[in-house]
């Protein structure tokens, strides 16, 4: 069967494709073949402008330019000649190398230089700092964009609806009242925090050779200063260094990376559900088009799919973030290859990420808000009062009044009338009494509207 997306195995590379076009050039093939490229290429240089020896003058600017136009140039076609090389070599980064090698022997001015692609390292070296790249790449694209535009519609819609009064429900019972609006704040909130951990989380890098110990660099060259050079690389690339590693570079920045991704998909999870909730209780009704089909029986249906299909996205997610940040800081030894064919999942996170938050955008902008359910629900239920009564009895030292509130309103609906009664009876002050008086379910709201604004 000719591939197409009707035939691919995966939904991310055929029925959500479309969806995540922008991670295809970070976490396909090709991509990690030319984020390998860069590192290759940026080593190269790092060393003719370190080393100071004969053997590896220091490049031109010229040189280092064409150099770069290498990475800078590379397309689907120059990948395929790589994975030809791959073919006989067996070994990705080493098809690599002799791409370049093969690529500076086209330069009068480089082709005797090419023995140093990739001296001194080992393939870990250019893997481990070429998926950091990629990882950090990736998440800068969910954060600063589709991450930073999903909260901005929460936040206008926590100001749309700040002052909506709304019934809580705790244990999915009826409770104090918050307004719509705080409900919204309160996720947005959550990823305000959890983006700045997630902005704050510095991936780290190496290049220390087989082991970590620098024994093939100062066999070649014992008076440098290997440490120095591999440090400056790695940090000139905007990466923590690990001055300590096996073959392996811990990776335990990448996992804390992965954890606070896992939390931040929580939140937008915990989202989804409640959003499912709130339409199933027609607090949200969805805007639709008359050519869509709800269901193929029940002509009637309009489902919360766009939040189910969050929902599902985001728990395929997190299920490979968890496991991956488990993963990839374990290996047996200096090194062991089980992480490697594990990396390679890296995409499926952020591409079911990617998947959700689009899903969860198009249904926030199909919610158009029910007034008067809400208002009715609410309307119905003076029973939320009684936690108020049993405050103000507390502030004067009625002994029992939460027992006496609990036993006239437990499990019972209670009518205005009813409450009106139970407060006439107290014995505190006049001007406590009119206060509860005057409350209403709708009015009966603390902060909630402030602190809906305030997001």
């Amino acid at each position: 069967m000719k591939f197409s997306d009707l035939s691919s195995i995966s939904p991310i590379d055929g029925r959500y494709s479309k969806l995540v076009t922008e991670l295809q050039d970070i976490f396909s093939e090709y991509g990690l073949i030319k984020y390998r490229i860069f590192v290759e290429i940026e080593w190269f240089i790092h060393l003719s402008c370190q080393l100071n020896i004969k053997e590896l003058p220091k490049l031109t600017k010229t040189s280092a330019n064409s150099l770069r136009a290498i990475h800078n140039e590379f397309n689907l076609k120059e990948a395929k000649k790589v994975k030809n090389i791959e073919k006989k070599t067996n070994h990705d980064v080493k098809a690599v190398e002799y791409y370049l090698k093969n690529k500076l022997s086209e330069s009068k001015q480089l082709s005797g230089l090419s023995e140093f692609i990739h001296f001194c390292c080992t393939s870990e070296d250019i893997n481990n700092i070429s998926y950091a790249l990629m990882v950090r790449d990736a998440s800068k694209l969910l954060i600063s964009s589709h991450t930073k535009n999903l909260n901005a519609l929460l936040k206008r819609k926590a100001h749309l609806y700040a002052s909506i009064p709304m019934l809580s429900r705790t244990h999915g019972q009826a409770a104090t009242p918050t307004t719509v609006g705080k409900e919204l704040a309160n996720f947005s909130s959550r990823i305000d925090r959890i983006t700045r951990d997630i902005v704050d989380t510095r991936l780290s890098g190496k290049m220390n050779g087989a082991v970590g110990n620098y024994n093939a660099h100062l066999v070649a060259y014992p008076k440098v200063n290997w440490e120095k050079i591999s440090k400056t690389f790695v940090q000139n690339l905007n990466l923590d260094w690990s001055p300590y590693t096996t073959q392996v570079e811990p990776k335990d920045n990448m996992a804390k990376l992965f954890h606070a991704h896992g939390r931040l998909n929580n939140v937008l999870l915990d989202l989804s559900r409640d959003l499912w909730g709130y339409i199933s209780l027609d607090y949200f009704s969805q805007t639709f088009s008359n050519k869509e089909v709800g269901s193929s029986t029940m002509p009637h249906k309009i489902n919360p799919i766009d939040f189910e299909n969050a929902e599902g996205n985001l728990g395929m997610a997190n299920s490979m973030f968890h496991h991956l940040a488990s993963k990839i800081t374990v290996s047996r030894w200096q090194r062991d290859l089980s992480d490697s064919t594990s990396m390679r999942n890296i995409g499926i996170c952020f591409s079911y990420t990617l998947i959700a938050m689009t899903s969860l955008v198009k249904g926030l902008n199909k919610l158009e808000i029910n007034r008067k359910v809400i208002k009715h629900n609410l309307d119905n239920s003076w029973e939320i009062l009684t936690e108020a009564i049993q405050t103000i009895m507390r502030k004067y030292g009625v002994k029992g009044g939460y027992e006496m509130i609990k036993e006239a309103a437990r499990g019972k609906k209670i009518t205005k009338k009813e409450i009106h009664s139970i407060i006439q009876a107290l014995d505190v002050p006049a001007h406590e009494k009119n206060k509860l008086l005057s409350l209403t379910p709708s009015t009966y709201l603390g902060l909630a509207k402030k602190l809906a604004k305030g997001i």
